[in-house]
């Protein structure tokens, strides 16, 4: 088997106006051998309101390499669950297997590597009456694409993060403090 990795990526996608469907996908990729292995194989079991599942493009469709997923917000109604295992999982799904066609991700390998997806999903577009479906599935396959591409590429690099230290803050924070010179 090959030498056991591990790598995380993150990418948020902002929705259309009006709509709740930011995507902010947070992704560990690494042999099924170590510790993401580990984890994945963790994962098996359910959570009370954080429903795990593998990713898979439709039915019968599960996607390589074998990917879980899971929500980072708490399951309250089958609006919700039908979203997450509906657009979102097919969005995800699509997004890794383009990964392994443009070459993001190594189809040689494939199998000895694995992947969890933490999915943000945010509670009101369950109950939005004007839910745009097109837009959270472009949200979420854009952001998981970026999320795996960063992942594999170790962005933001250490020197990216030191550089930018005084000039990029968190979005919760921007009335917190003001910004330096």
């Amino acid at each position: 088997m090959s030498k056991p990795f591990f790598k995380v990526g993150e990418a948020t996608v902002f929705a259309a106006e009006g709509q709740y469907t930011d995507a902010m996908p947070e992704v560990l990729i690494g042999t099924v051998d170590g510790p993401a292995g580990q984890a994945f194989a963790a994962m098996m079991g359910q959570v009370q309101g954080h429903t795990r599942m593998f990713v898979v493009r439709d039915c019968n469709q599960l996607v390589r390499p074998p990917t879980m997923m899971t929500t980072k917000a708490t399951i309250k109604n089958s609006a919700y669950v039908e979203l997450l295992g509906g657009v979102v999982q097919a969005a995800i799904g699509d997004a890794i297997l383009d990964c392994v066609i443009d070459g993001t991700l190594p189809r040689e390998g494939l199998d000895a590597l694995c992947m969890i997806v933490m999915v943000w999903l945010d509670p009101r577009c369950a109950t939005h009456a004007e839910l745009d479906r097109k837009d959270l599935y472009r949200t979420n396959y854009e952001a998981t694409k970026l999320a795996i591409a960063r992942a594999l590429s170790d962005e933001p690099t250490i020197e990216t993060l030191i550089a930018n230290r005084h000039t990029v803050r968190h979005y919760a924070l921007e009335d917190v403090f003001e910004p330096e010179a």
